[in-house]
């Protein structure tokens, strides 16, 4: 697999390769199959997405082909492994049933790069007893940055349905994907834009001025109260006013200052204001 130089525009063909090294990364075994990941986002360096933003149809369909033969040739590894009687069959590996979903976005971090390829992909789990009775989904980011690859994952459950319908609040949003209602349904939810160690729980298609990691709202679980708290560049406003910030900067450090504002049960959150939540705790007028 070829590795960007520092600095050099990356290629459809970089990027197409990182996807099949994330898929790899992914592969969750199962008893009798093995499941990859589903849904890729890509990170580009601004440049980098402006300059291959026009052919990015055809290299969403050539990812999808490279992800299905990589699948093929994974298998056949399997059925070599059996053929040489292998104590301990590997399961075969599955395409996703919905099929595979990649999508292209620009990076905005500070550090990015020309070259510089970020993947943030996401696998749809089964329960597993030791994460308890909810379904999983294990995330996968991959970096190649100036050359250096590396990979972090994480699992994060997913509430059963029955469980969904018992929400501490909701928050009602529009933003590129459309209209959209979010449960939440533990004590703390991070909201934003998510990306590149960024692990959100309300992930929002919308502007660079919404924070990777715009606010996290935390609830009480005695007194079943809600505070927010502002993580952003761009500042965050509850009903119109705008609350301090959370953040400040030390030395060029950024650090958290632990600031939390109390949030009211129904409340309209302004995130940099370009994207409005309404907020309504569960139970409250």
């Amino acid at each position: 697999m070829s590795t960007p130089a520092t600095g050099r525009p990356v290629t459809g063909r970089d990027i197409i390769l990182e996807v099949i090294r994330n898929m790899r990364e992914g592969l969750e075994p199962l008893r009798y199959t093995t499941l990859p990941p589903a849904m890729y986002h890509v990170y580009l360096h601004p440049d980098d997405f402006e300059r291959l933003r026009g052919i990015f149809p055809r290299m969403q369909e050539e990812t999808r082909q490279a992800l299905e033969a990589e699948l093929g040739e994974l298998n056949r590894a399997s059925l070599s492994a059996r053929l040489k009687l292998a104590r301990k069959p590997e399961s075969k590996v599955i395409a996703p049933e919905g099929g595979w979903r990649i999508e292209f976005f620009e990076n905005t971090d500070d550090d990015a790069a020309p070259g510089d390829i970020v993947i943030y992909s996401e696998l749809a789990m089964p329960a597993k007893p030791e994460f308890g009775a909810g379904s999983m989904t294990k995330r996968i980011n991959t970096r190649r940055m100036a050359g250096e690859e590396t990979t972090s994952q994480k699992y994060e459950e997913k509430l059963p349905a029955t469980k969904e319908m018992e929400a501490y609040a909701t928050i009602e949003y529009e933003d590129k994907s459309g209209r959209q209602t979010y449960r939440i349904a533990k004590n703390q939810v991070v909201i934003g834009r998510g990306g590149r160690d960024y692990w959100t729980d309300l992930k929002l298609t919308t502007l660079p001025d919404v924070s990777r990691e715009h606010v996290r709202l935390r609830r009480d679980a005695e007194t079943g109260a809600f505070y927010i708290k502002d993580l952003s560049r761009l500042g965050t406003s509850v009903n119109g006013e705008k609350i301090p910030t959370s953040v400040e900067y030390v030395e060029g450090e950024k650090r958290d200052k632990n600031l939390e504002v109390a949030l009211p049960s129904k409340a309209r959150i302004g995130l940099a204001d370009v994207i409005f939540l309404d907020f309504q705790a569960a139970g409250k007028p």
